[in-house]
């Protein structure tokens, strides 16, 4: 066993003293060692319930014959971060989760891992050091929160608080009625209930086969859930003894498979930063053109919120991924997974319970999958758009730039009622370096909704957006403002054009143009001087590389 390092031989002694001073027996010594990576803090909604999974894992490990050891990893709560200098630590905290994982599985020489995670950036991380360390693994997401209620209508974080702040400023809902919905939004734990960042990489963590059948979907607060992380904690032990590692599962096809399912679902556009992040660590190359291709020859089956009226606890009752993957069944990669059955033998097993929530593929919601990749004089190397979450008279847009260097001036703007019917809001040095840390936009995104002009503004960003995000919000614009991106040199009154159809975004300027203006520019200042926000400002690299460090 790779732990034999730490635990065999006359001279690691001094090893088994202070292992049997954690409580160890002399029997756990002849087990494999499994570290189970958990990320409960009582700061996020979505984590708050993992001590009792921590439980059913450690349960499962010994029922399957290892010893468990349980450690800590931290964990952001994107909504609670959300439109503050606070959101500067989210994306950057990918990084230091995948490599506190390694330290910890590496300092022990640890035989497997059970990660358990849920929220935006920790399931990436997770994920991201599974791939790097390519030691027998399985995660545990931790599940969905139920669903609101208030006067008789089903609530969910984003487009009942952080949208009811526009309709609060134009006056349509009553402070009164603003109070109760943030009483009741979000009722206990679990990740947020509609199709956001968290529980979209939840449903891809489970096509690529890293989780258990029906993990991602099973409710927060239900008793599958708790099954799934005891059998998660047995199976390991199983993966250990066959020496089943994730690159073996989390290959290409893997990758193509999670692809296709967050297409057909409409997920967050962050999942373009994670998969290629993932990716990398898994020696896979995945370029922003492998995403629309497939979201071209991919129709949206699924019309959860944002953009939709599900829910995941919609998504849940009606088959999970297993569910999707019946219904994709003809166009997926057979693959390995954890569970030990094949991805096309779990789509073949499984069941669709509404076709409404999970519809055919002749009768889609739409054509094409969730998410575009944009090209054009402002974003050379691609940029991002939920496609899947914007209006049909909204697919083609052209407006008058209002131009902003930070989502604080632009939020003020909009809220303030200075953004107009027409405007293209642009918001820059809110990319990766730049920010640092490429901030969500959803309290700007939001607050346009939430004042009835979805349709009528656009929103353009090197920063990034909440997988709650919809309408017509274009992120991720590479390169960055920092950087020197054209977007740095965009003015006031510009006219920008945004064609998804055609997967373009202009400026109506010539090359010479921008050109003349590019010279002209200076870079700026770091925003950030000093902290590890500081060295992750210089080290890393575009959006449309995944922003990982280099």
């Amino acid at each position: 066993m790779r732990s034999d390092i730490i635990k065999k031989g006359i001279s690691k002694a001094g090893n088994r003293a202070l292992l049997y001073a954690t409580g160890a027996c002399c029997n756990d010594l002849k087990k494999p060692f499994i570290g189970i990576a958990s990320s409960f803090t009582d700061l996020i909604p979505g984590h708050m319930h993992m001590r009792t999974l921590e439980r059913s894992i450690e349960n499962g490990v010994y029922a399957g014959g290892g010893k468990p050891f349980i450690f800590g990893i931290p964990g952001i709560c994107d909504g609670i971060a959300m439109g503050h200098s606070g959101m500067r630590y989210s994306l950057a905290s990918r990084e230091l989760i995948a490599d506190m994982v390694e330290t910890i599985a590496g300092a022990y020489s640890l035989d497997g891992l059970v990660l358990l995670t849920n929220c935006d950036k920790i399931t990436p991380g997770m994920l991201m050091a599974s791939a790097r360390m390519n030691i027998p693994t399985i995660i545990v997401t931790a599940g969905p929160m139920l669903t609101g209620h208030y006067k008789g209508r089903r609530l969910d974080l984003v487009r009942d608080t952080f949208e009811a702040v526009g309709k609060f400023k134009k006056g349509e809902i009553s402070k009164e009625d603003m109070d109760e919905l943030e009483m009741n939004a979000c009722p206990g734990p679990g990740s947020c209930q509609g199709l956001f960042t968290a529980n979209t990489m939840s449903c891809i963590t489970e096509t690529m086969g890293m989780s258990l059948i029906g993990c991602a979907t099973s409710l927060a607060v239900s008793s599958k859930k708790s099954r799934i992380a005891f059998e998660s904690g047995r199976r390991i032990n199983e993966l250990v003894a066959k020496n089943v590692k994730p690159r073996s599962i989390m290959n290409k096809k893997a990758f193509l498979n999670a692809i296709m399912v967050d297409m057909a679902l409409g997920g967050s556009t962050n999942t373009v930063l994670h998969l290629t992040a993932i990716a990398k660590e898994a020696g896979i190359s995945l370029s922003l053109d492998i995403f629309d291709k497939i979201s071209r020859t991919t129709p949206k089956i699924s019309d959860l919120r944002p953009g939709g009226e599900y829910f995941l606890e919609d998504l849940e009752a009606s088959g999970g991924i297993p569910g999707v993957l019946n219904r994709l069944q003809s166009k997926l990669n057979d693959n390995p997974t954890v569970s030990g059955l094949s991805i096309k033998e779990i789509a073949k097993l499984s069941k669709v319970s509404d076709g409404e929530v999970i519809r055919p593929l002749d009768n889609p919601y739409k054509i094409e999958g969730g998410i575009a990749i944009l090209k054009g004089n402002i974003s050379p190397d691609g940029c991002v758009v939920k496609q899947g979450s914007v209006s049909e008279e909204a697919m083609f847009f052209q407006g008058v730039a209002k131009v902003f260097d930070s989502e604080e001036e632009s939020m003020s703007a909009i809220l303030s009622g200075k953004i107009k019917k027409g405007d293209v809001v642009v918001i820059r040095y809110e990319g990766p370096s730049g920010g640092p840390g490429m901030r969500e936009m959803l309290s700007p995104t939001s607050a346009i909704v939430g004042m009835g002009l979805s349709n009528d503004v656009a929103l353009i960003t090197d920063g990034r957006f909440s997988g709650g995000t919809r309408g017509p919000c274009i992120g991720h614009i590479s390169p960055e403002a920092s950087k020197g991106g054209p977007i740095a040199v965009i003015k006031n009154n510009d006219i920008i054009t945004i064609d998804i159809k055609e997967r373009r975004i202009d400026v109506d300027l010539p090359s010479s143009e921008i050109e003349k203006r590019l010279i002209k520019w200076k870079t700026p200042k770091p925003r950030v001087t000093s902290g590890w926000l500081s060295r992750y400002s210089r080290m890393v690299s575009s959006a449309s590389k995944g922003a990982i460090l280099e």
